[in-house]
């Protein structure tokens, strides 16, 4: 299949989808503050004082905010250097008329620190959120901006490709507009598993058989990140999709998180994490993911989006890095279900400046943002700009190539679920039982009795 009809394919697939942080300030001019201990309001608060000192405004530059939650200037990811050469385009392009100042935060505590700017009303301008419940949050207390009007202008909804709105509407409304779209899959070390003889695993049989065999070889077979709740959290999702667990059921009430596939899939988390490398209860997702382009272990199971990170930080390791689909269950669900998900835009309700903010989100989806994102960052792009993939990461071809087998997508569980907070229920509750603080019906109780009294009884 050609590459450009996988993109169809795997687009329209997301049409029915069921259903990612101290803040500091960079900005063009130099400005670079780390302020990771700091509370989001004083790290505003900080921001202002910077941007007060350090920013050249006049009378007529209208002054926006963006928020993201990784530093543009210290870092090496790939995709996050392309986000900063769009702002720094769009502030060299609108010189003198508009200016974009950048909150940045890491990951982990994004929303943390984007709902204390919330709460203190300095909703940046422009941030970037995950679609399902995270972005519900910004939706239904009427912080984010209602979209469609300033996308039905001028043809700019018509240059995106089909389903992307899916998960950004609400009642007919478009509340975000995706930048990039990725999927979660396996990479593995292509000399490692040649080394010790293994081939790419099709059932989850065949991926413990890879494990056992790579660690008598003695490699470390699977880094991943328990000190991130939500990297060992998507593991627990496939394995809880391919073991038959019923999301919508669940919502319904008409399931149980005891039932059978949820605890069969939680026995297979543990049963995978003697693999896991010894300090993966407290390495966060950036150290499991240095463990695996470094060399240190033989399979990371994340998502596509580590692509820019991965060859940003280690170019070299491009040639050995290959992608393969989460393994099947024997006897189980569907196993060309994938877990997709896009990176996206939302404008402040309250901004004073809403044609400055559409302007820089139509920089993040022009021809040269989305052509890096393919070509640069190895992430799928939005709209339908031509992509040389001949100039692409390798990774990005087995990528695609799982998209053109995939019969459906569901998003990461804690995306998923009721509500932001059952999300993390269940997070935590993954993570509990993986660090052996709960059995797995404890565990599965714990998100089981937050149903009961916060989703089944409302």
């Amino acid at each position: 299949m050609k590459l450009k009809k996988v993109l169809a394919t795997g687009l329209s697939l997301l049409m029915a989808m069921g259903t990612i942080a101290g803040c500091g300030v960079s900005t063009d001019t130099g400005v670079n503050t780390n302020a990771s201990s700091e509370s989001g309001v004083a790290a505003a608060e900080k921001t202002d004082q910077k941007e007060e000192s350090t920013t050249k405004t006049d009378g007529d530059v209208e002054e926006i905010t963006w928020m993201f939650w990784d530093d543009m200037e210290a870092t090496e990811d790939l995709i996050t250097l392309g986000y900063k050469d769009v702002i720094d385009r769009f502030n060299k392009d609108y010189e003198g008329v508009y200016h974009c100042n950048v909150i940045t935060t890491n990951l982990e505590e994004y929303y943390t620190k984007l709902n204390a700017l919330v709460a203190s009303n300095q909703t940046p301008d422009v941030f970037i959120v995950s679609p399902g419940p995270n972005l519900t949050d910004y939706v239904e207390p009427g912080v984010a901006a209602d979209l469609t009007d300033y996308l039905h202008e001028d043809g700019w909804y018509d240059t995106f490709n089909g389903g992307v709105f899916d998960k950004q509407t609400y009642d007919g409304k478009i509340y975000a507009v995706p930048t990039n779209l990725a999927a979660a899959c396996v990479f593995y070390n292509t000399e490692m598993f040649a080394d010790a003889g293994v081939d790419v695993p099709e059932t989850y049989d065949d991926l413990l058989a890879a494990c056992e065999t790579l660690q008598s070889k003695g490699y470390t077979p699977i880094t991943i990140s328990a000190g991130t709740a939500w990297c060992l959290s998507m593991l627990c999702g496939y394995l809880c999709d391919r073991e038959n667990a019923d999301l919508d059921a669940i919502a319904a009430g008409n399931a149980s998180w005891l039932d059978q596939p949820f605890q069969d899939a939680a026995n297979k988390m543990l049963e995978l994490s003697k693999y896991f490398q010894p300090t993966a209860a407290g390495d966060t997702n950036d150290v499991a993911t240095a463990n695996f382009y470094n060399g240190e272990a033989a399979i990371l199971i994340q998502g596509s989006w580590a692509i820019a990170q991965i060859n940003g930080s280690n170019p070299d390791f491009e040639e050995k890095c290959g992608v393969f689909q989460f393994p099947a269950i024997e006897g189980g669900n569907d196993p060309n279900r994938i877990i997709a998900k896009t990176d996206s835009l939302a404008m402040s309700s309250t901004t004073e400046h809403p044609d400055a903010c559409i302007a820089l989100m139509k920089y993040f989806t022009d021809e040269t943002a989305q052509k890096y994102t393919a070509e640069i960052g190895g992430k799928i792009p939005v709209t339908n700009v031509d992509i040389n993939y001949d100039k692409a990461p390798k990774q990005l071809k087995y990528v695609m190539d799982i998209f053109a087998k995939a019969t459906g997508t569901f998003g990461f569980y804690n995306e998923s679920l009721a509500s932001t907070e059952a999300g993390s229920t269940f997070d935590d509750a993954m993570v509990s039982i993986y660090l052996g603080n709960n059995s797995v019906e404890d565990g599965l109780q714990i998100i089981e009795d937050f149903y009961k009294e916060n989703v089944w009884n409302k």
